[in-house]
């Protein structure tokens, strides 16, 4: 039968996803399993690796189960994954030297501080990215110091680097059997070792974090065959896409175009805006990266925003604080009040990202007063996302983008019309929500038949997107202006608790 679906990888902070679409880019069946989060210390942030490939081939088996299709309806697999998330593996054994570490981990900062030398600013230039330990680079340099020999088996190619793309599309394609060691242009643009302009390593930067080249995946483009399945369900199957989830999700909402733009309320939260074939440096804190390369074609390039915490806030106040018993009550409880109580939560539990860059800085509560209650602070929690999003859009006005005609959204938090009617507000301008939400593995998808043929072009790509719900906005000036005063002071509190 004629291949006419593509399967998707999505594996995320919390869970890894696998989803079946068809030519019209309509989820077919999913299968997903969450994985663990891991903490050893404050500040650090780990995931078992071999858990998560586990948990990615059930999640095939289960998705294709659903789906009621065999290997040989599925033209080609997409990955999408977390992006800065480091894992180092032996190429032998195929076994992960150490838990990888997460995007969010802050553990490399001293690291990241000597390489910066008192400049953060130092290579933003060549890699569209100021010095933080958000990124691959200081991560790759951590393992290395810790694991005992580590650095002279790299150096000997005897050990390999990946974001966890690269470690799943090794493991897929054969692992210590001839696995395909690569990412794409998307994930090697978050590690500081890409030189955005040649889209290679660069010496410079691989000398300044010591990192030898001989552990690194080659850099390849966003769609194109990568290698085939070596075995499972799809073995035979080629792996032909692979984005960064933040890219993949601005390719699933087909905002391929100069100044096109979107919103994804993930586990953080990410603004993205296209910025065609031209880097735009940004002076008011937003990073340049790579938003896709399709086959041997010029690379498109974005300027993005990344807030650190949106949707895992909500996960804390069930974890930690023990104030919802689930994810899905924080809504429901949030509705009880009017609106905030003037309560507003700054959630920077690994620092301020975009647009602050400030590592010094801690979750802020602040606005508190006998009249405050738990509902308050979960709406409060929620609306920071809001919040959040506002100043990176904000930045993205200075830098090059001007004020959005309308923001694309998508992500878990996206369905909570409270929110997002909230995010109106603030903005001033309409928040349109796809019909489909699972952009991130439809940009995967997308990417991955494009390589194959199953899809021409990307006009026939924008022609299958559809909105789903628009929310214009309705709150006064006035009282826009007010909000917004109060949370730039409460910004202004949650800075400089860490030395």
């Amino acid at each position: 039968m004629t291949p006419d679906h593509v399967l998707s990888i999505d594996q995320g902070t919390t869970s890894t996803r696998a989803i079946v679409f068809d030519r019209t880019g309509a989820p077919v069946a999913t299968g997903q399993q969450e994985h663990r989060q891991i903490f050893p210390e404050a500040g650090w942030v780990e995931h078992d690796a071999m858990e998560i490939l586990a948990n990615a081939r059930e999640c095939v088996a289960t998705a294709l189960a659903r789906a009621g299709i065999s290997a040989t309806r599925i033209a080609a697999v997409g990955i999408t994954n977390q992006r800065e998330t480091t894992l180092v593996w032996d190429r032998a054994t195929g076994r992960p030297l150490t838990n990888a570490i997460v995007w969010q981990d802050t553990r490399t900062q001293d690291l990241v501080d000597a390489v910066a030398d008192g400049d953060t600013e130092r290579f933003r230039a060549k890699t569209g990215l100021p010095l933080a330990s958000y990124f691959s680079a200081s991560k790759i340099r951590w393992i290395l110091d810790a694991v005992p020999g580590a650095q002279g088996r790299a150096e000997r190619g005897e050990l390999a680097f990946g974001t966890i793309d690269s470690w799943l599309l090794w493991q897929l394609t054969g692992g210590p059997h001839g696995g395909v060691h690569a990412t794409d242009v998307t994930n090697a643009s978050r590690t500081l070792l890409l030189d955005l302009t040649t889209l290679d390593w660069d010496e410079e930067l691989l000398t300044a974090w010591g990192v030898p080249r001989a552990m690194l995946p080659s850099v390849r483009s966003s769609s194109e065959v990568f290698g085939t399945i070596a075995d499972g369900p799809l073995a035979g199957v080629p792996v032909a896409g692979i984005l960064g989830d933040q890219q993949a999700a601005t390719f699933g909402q087909a905002a391929f175009s100069a100044g096109e733009s979107k919103m994804t309320y993930g586990t953080g939260g990410f603004l993205i805006v296209n910025t065609g074939t031209r880097q735009v440096h940004s002076s008011a804190g937003l990073v340049t990266t790579v938003a896709y390369r399709l086959g041997d074609a010029p690379a498109a390039y974005a300027l993005e925003g990344s807030i650190a915490v949106a949707g895992s806030l909500v996960q804390w106040l069930r974890d930690n604080l023990g104030i919802i018993g689930s994810s899905a009550e924080a809504e429901t409880l949030a509705l009880t009040v009017e609106d905030s109580g003037d309560v507003y939560f700054v959630p920077a539990f690994s620092g301020l990202f975009a647009p602050y860059w400030r590592p010094d800085a801690r979750g802020a509560i602040v606005g508190l007063t006998r009249y405050s209650t738990k509902a308050h602070i979960a709406r409060a929690a929620i609306e920071s996302t809001a919040f959040q999003t506002l100043d990176v859009v904000e930045a993205a006005s200075e830098d090059d983008a001007g004020p959005p005609s309308e923001l694309r959204v998508d992500g878990g938090m996206s369905v909570n019309d409270r929110l997002m009617q909230f995010q109106a507000d603030l903005l001033g301008a309409p928040i349109v929500r796809p019909a489909v939400v699972e952009t991130t593995a439809l940009g995967a998808a997308y990417a991955a038949g494009l390589a194959v043929g199953l899809w021409r072009d990307l006009d026939e790509l924008r022609a299958n997107w559809r909105a789903g719900a628009r929310f214009v906005p309705e709150m006064s000036e006035a009282e826009r202006e007010r909000r917004v005063a109060r949370w730039h002071r409460a910004v202004e509190k949650s800075l400089g608790w860490i030395d």
